[in-house]
């Protein structure tokens, strides 16, 4: 098949030497010029710790990072800028606000589309301090039914916790509305931001949102190893610093500094990570993120309109209005295991996709691709165009 894939191709005209990446719900690419330019003079100009000195050149880093911070706060409306903490990733941020918060006995509210960052804490919580959990399955639409939550709610609901877009289908849950629930319940709520930070408007001030995680390295275009975790005022108060060590900050007292955001962000910084990250922040200030959305909403449309009809490649979420999908689509191709499909798509066509289970099992199960490889994902960016659809299109269409 891949060399029938490959003369096919050729005979239809598709650019066999130009790389076509649909994977930016794995990680932005390619990064703005300004993330690179910042990164790299960083290391070629400063090269200093954060926090750790007086030198000019510490004061730039010092004033970078906290710009970066600040960026981030009006991205999300946040009420200040120390109420953003700075991770290692999304997975990094899930981590302090699950394993911070929770003790034992505390009861948690999920849905089945998590991803396994938020699945594997709640696992281990349960498995090591004893926590109950109770999963939301989603309906036939892929959205959660908000009327569910409240209906698990025990009088020892600590945390309820629910991603704002699946990684697979696209598919936006109704945060507002659950966590509305919560709060009524006095429980906490996480939201996990991962596929739409960047993507879609998100105001933490004027939502019932307690905690939103999110990596730095996909709609905020900065690169891995950075993530972000917002705490509504006071949040704090709940959870607990699993991590210690030196903040640059009272190091004169053995305990660890309770004021944000020094609580949580212990060890030195990423900080040429965060030199990129503030760049893409940047980035996204002068480009409306409204504009954003409503470009990949226009990718994944052509996508689907010119898939619609295919005998061989089947679509899923394909029919979610607008308002209540990201740019993210799922499908499988008939006869092909979806990750020998992928290794094709790359191999053959220079077109670059994620196939398998995104790490998100329960989402797969209500897909019913749980047992059969999971799927083949397309996931649109700031950079991607339309090119880049007729490409995908092109070569399915030889299948």
């Amino acid at each position: 098949m891949g060399l029938a894939a490959v003369s096919h191709a050729v005979d239809t005209g598709l650019n066999m030497t130009s790389r076509c990446y649909l994977d930016n719900a794995a990680t932005s690419w390619p990064k703005p010029e300004g993330v690179l330019a910042a990164m790299d003079r960083y290391h070629r100009e400063l090269g200093v710790a954060a926090g750790r000195g007086a030198t000019r050149a510490a004061s730039e880093v010092d004033a970078t990072i906290a710009r970066c911070r600040l960026r981030a706060a009006r991205l999300f409306n946040a009420e200040s800028s120390d109420r953003i903490v700075f991770t290692f990733n999304g997975t990094d941020s899930l981590n302090v606000a699950i394993h911070g918060v929770l003790k034992p006995g505390d009861h948690v509210i999920a849905s089945t589309l998590e991803h396994n960052s938020v699945l594997r804490p709640l696992s281990e919580q349960r498995r090591r301090i004893g926590i109950e959990t109770t999963f939301i399955e989603p309906e036939a639409s892929g959205r959660v039914e908000p009327v569910k939550f409240r209906e698990a709610l025990r009088p020892n609901t600590k945390l309820i916790a629910l991603l704002h877009a699946s990684n697979v289908t696209g598919v936006v849950q109704p945060i507002d509305d659950v966590g509305a629930i919560a709060r009524q319940a006095g429980a906490l709520m996480l939201v996990d931001a991962a596929q739409t930070a960047g993507h879609l408007p998100i105001d933490v001030r004027n939502r019932p949102i307690d905690m939103l995680a999110c990596p730095g390295h996909k709609g905020l275009l900065g690169p891995l190893g950075t993530g972000l975790l917002y705490l509504r005022p006071g949040t704090e108060q709940h959870v607990a610093s699993f991590r210690q060590g030196g903040t640059g900050s009272l190091s004169e007292d053995d305990r660890q500094p309770e004021r944000l955001p020094d609580k949580y962000e212990s060890g030195n910084h990423n900080v040429p990570g965060l030199f990129g990250l503030e760049a893409g922040l940047e980035w996204l200030e002068q480009h409306r993120v409204t504009d954003l959305h409503a470009h990949t909403l226009r990718l994944r449309r052509r996508l689907i309109d010119a898939l619609t009809d295919s005998k061989s490649v089947r679509l899923f979420a394909a029919d979610r209005p607008n308002e209540f999908v990201v740019g993210v689509l799922s499908f499988v191709v008939n006869g092909f295991d979806p990750q020998e499909m992928a290794a094709i798509l790359d191999h053959d066509f220079q077109i670059q996709v994620r196939a398998g289970l995104h790490c998100a099992p329960g989402a797969h199960r209500s897909l019913g691709t749980l047992t059969t490889g999971g799927t083949i994902r397309i996931s649109f960016g700031a950079t991607t165009v339309v090119d880049d659809v007729d490409q995908l299109v092109a070569a399915l269409r030889s299948f």
